[in-house]
């Protein structure tokens, strides 16, 4: 029992000396029992770095570095704004068009396939969280929703589906009721592809 006393007072003064003086400063660094990453090889924001000749660590993207998730080819950062025209706004003169524009370069079969595949990734990383992966307007979302009587609307039912090419583009990009635009997410060639995408759904549902 004696030693289990002086046990418990040894500890009790070892805990004493490693958490009682917590918030301290001292001029020594702390011993790391977990570094938790808290030391790591790296170059931080605007700091300087030898290795390279002008002795910047901040560097610029290798040239011809293209973005996870673009296409090799379209400019990224081409969200069309303050432009005009039927591929920026979906407008043929003062009325919304139909068609796919020819600014998308669509000439044969293979880039009409891979237009679509890109309007399905992307319809279903935006939209089929509300309108679900087929259009029908039940996906996670529209559930609860539904239990504040919120509904989202099917993408195969009219006026959806007959309306011009250049309207849903222009959804696509301003929104419409609780729905928010995508123009500041989605590059102009994306929403397009999601059009023919859509189309492309709507197509099989019937």
């Amino acid at each position: 029992m004696k030693y289990f006393f002086l046990s418990l007072i040894a500890l009790s003064i070892l805990v004493v000396g490693v958490f009682g003086f917590r918030g301290d400063k001292f001029s020594q660094a702390p011993i790391q029992v977990f570094p938790d990453m808290d030391d790591q090889d790296k170059v931080k924001a605007q700091t300087a770095d030898s290795f390279f000749e002008d002795g910047m660590g901040s560097r610029k993207p290798v040239v011809g570095t293209i973005p996870r998730n673009a296409e090799a080819g379209v400019m990224p950062i081409e969200f069309g704004a303050g432009r005009a025209g039927y591929y920026f706004d979906g407008k043929k003169e003062d009325t919304f068009g139909n068609g796919l524009p020819d600014d998308l370069g669509i000439k044969s079969e293979a880039d009409m396939v891979g237009l679509l595949g890109r309007g399905e990734d992307m319809f279903n990383v935006h939209c089929a969280i509300c309108h679900g992966k087929s259009g029908n307007g039940k996906g996670v979302v529209s559930h609860h929703l539904g239990q504040v009587g919120v509904g989202v609307p099917s993408l195969h039912n009219y006026p959806q589906e007959t309306s011009p090419d250049g309207y849903i583009y222009e959804v696509i990009s301003n929104g419409k009721g609780l729905m928010g635009g995508y123009k500041h997410n989605l590059p102009v060639r994306d929403r397009w592809a999601i059009v023919s995408y859509l189309r492309a759904l709507q197509a099989s549902a019937k």
